[in-house]
């Protein structure tokens, strides 16, 4: 009954008009993110994050989130109907998906994506609403050595899931570390890195940081790129998949579920990883693995269900311990803060409107994604013959009026630019800009609980190693270090960033 109340209350928060509104407009958006090819959630969070701090948290955080899930939807609509990923977890459904559109099955392909989306999505919501109060309760009681072991372990992961040499995404997280220090230490009140720069003493601003790296450096890569779209033009027909469809398709669909959550929970695991994982299994149990490429349709059920059910298990180390698994929750997490609220175990009973609030609105939103998404796909094709070059200009004049919004500052407009610049080049040269991020969001947290530890230990380093949850996750991190020496999971990697790529 205790979670039927709290559900309860979440209804009340996320069925009021405004927080009704802001949840149309993240999935709508999230939506149009997921069509639109080169854009993704990472870089219209970021984009976005400054439009919902003028009104309240429920209301930003909900729109936020439903861009990020809104996203997983949109993104099979372009995978299917032109070849190209809208998202980088819709990269599987191309495979199969543009072949049934090529037989002239475009519809079921759409339809079963669109449906299995929803289904993944409500379980992902079930299974966080019954897991997130129990793992809250056992984080409640974590102190500050198992929060920074925790945290070393996730920049761990992560950096080990991205692309390229380990070594550049490692090196991208220190640097991202040494950006979150910037400005007035939180326990002594001394200034920090700030070069006598008054705009610094109040640190480097997430916003213009993150629409630097994702949206400037962004449109500036795909100016350099010619995308070709090999636009379906026959008439999709009917959305409905047929008996033998549904079928073929109801166990991926379960699998994919099941599978993309638990791999959503993990640091660095995500909606891309839970796709790639799923086509794999269903290759391999299929009977008929000649079907594969050809345009089966358990290629576009199963990988669908995982990435939407990645998405919603996300959520769960964020809300739970206040702990990003990747970068779209990094700047989930930036918004928490910057709209005063820090998620993690004592959430629930310090902001339950805002939690339950939170799942409340991903249930009327996954509603909202199907009803958006069957009827208006008409409107995505018509969406996905905007020229780019109208379009990324349109986007650049947003960063710039978002940014300088947020602060009022100009300040804020000259780091974009730099941050923007630097992020190209980053990608020119190979490095990977999500560990940066994590990084510097998670910094200064990580700096205070590594230093609350010594405080509460009186020095004593043997603290991170005498408690055992905390233990545990240095050793983790180790070996994970150690990986790139052994040849097999060295190639293991190598294979899992090709394909992300």
């Amino acid at each position: 009954m205790d979670i039927l109340s709290s559900l309860f209350l979440g209804f009340s928060v996320a069925l009021t008009p405004i927080n009704l509104l802001h949840c149309f407009l993240g999935v709508f958006i999230g939506t149009l993110v997921g069509v639109l090819p080169g854009i993704g959630p990472v870089s219209a969070m970021a984009l976005l994050l400054p439009v919902t701090l003028s009104g309240s948290p429920e209301s930003g955080i909900i729109m936020m989130a439903g861009i990020y899930y809104g996203s997983m939807y949109g993104g099979s609509t372009t995978s299917i109907l032109v070849r190209i990923p809208g998202e980088a977890a819709s990269v599987v459904t191309c495979i199969d998906g543009h072949e049934m559109a090529k037989q002239g099955r475009a519809g079921p392909a759409l339809g079963i994506a669109a449906i299995g989306s929803f289904i993944a999505g409500t379980f992902a919501i079930i299974m966080l609403m019954l897991i997130a109060p129990t793992l809250a309760r056992v984080a409640v009681a974590f102190g500050p050595a198992e929060y920074f072991s925790l945290m070393v372990l996730g920049l761990t992961i992560l950096s080990f899931m991205t692309q390229g040499a380990m070594a550049k995404s490692l090196l991208m997280a220190c640097f991202g570390i040494v950006l979150g220090v910037i400005g007035i230490d939180q326990i002594t009140a001394a200034p920090r890195l700030t070069f006598d720069r008054l705009e610094l003493l109040d640190g480097v601003g997430l916003v213009p940081v993150v629409m630097g790296l994702f949206g400037v450096a962004e449109i500036l890569t795909n100016l350099e790129t010619t995308v070709r779209r090999d636009l379906i033009s026959a008439r999709i027909g009917s959305l409905l998949p047929t008996r033998a469809d549904w079928a073929a398709s109801k166990w991926p669909l379960a699998r994919g579920s099941v599978l993309g959550f638990f791999l959503g929970i993990l640091p660095g695991g995500g909606a891309v990883i839970a796709s790639f994982a799923s086509y794999a299994i269903e290759k391999k149990m299929s009977t008929t693995t000649e079907r594969f490429g050809k345009g089966a349709i358990e290629g576009v059920a199963g990988p669908e269900a995982a990435n939407n059910s990645a998405a919603g298990g996300a959520f769960i180390p964020l809300l739970t311990l206040g702990i990003p698994p990747n970068v779209v929750m990094a700047l989930l997490l930036g918004a928490f803060i910057v709209h005063g609220t820090q998620p993690g175990p004592l959430m629930m009973t310090q902001s339950p409107n805002l939690f339950w609030g939170i799942v409340a609105s991903m249930y009327i939103g996954n509603i909202m994604l199907l009803v958006l998404n069957m009827p208006l796909i008409g409107m995505w094709v018509q969406v996905l013959k905007v020229p780019y070059n109208l379009l990324f200009p349109l986007i650049l004049m947003f960063c710039i009026v978002g940014v300088f919004s947020s602060g009022n500052a100009t300040f804020d407009v000259l780091v974009m630019t730099v941050f923007g610049v630097f992020g190209y080049l980053l990608r020119k040269f190979g490095y990977e800009p999500a560990p940066l991020v994590l990084a510097f969001v998670l910094g200064p947290m990580l700096e205070n609980n590594l230093r609350k530890a010594l405080i509460l230990s009186r020095g004593d380093f043997w603290t991170f190693l005498e408690r055992p949850i905390s233990a545990a996750c240095l050793v983790i991190a180790f070996l994970i270090l150690l990986t790139p020496l052994l040849p097999v999971l060295s190639r293991k990697r190598t294979a899992i960033a090709l394909d992300q790529s």
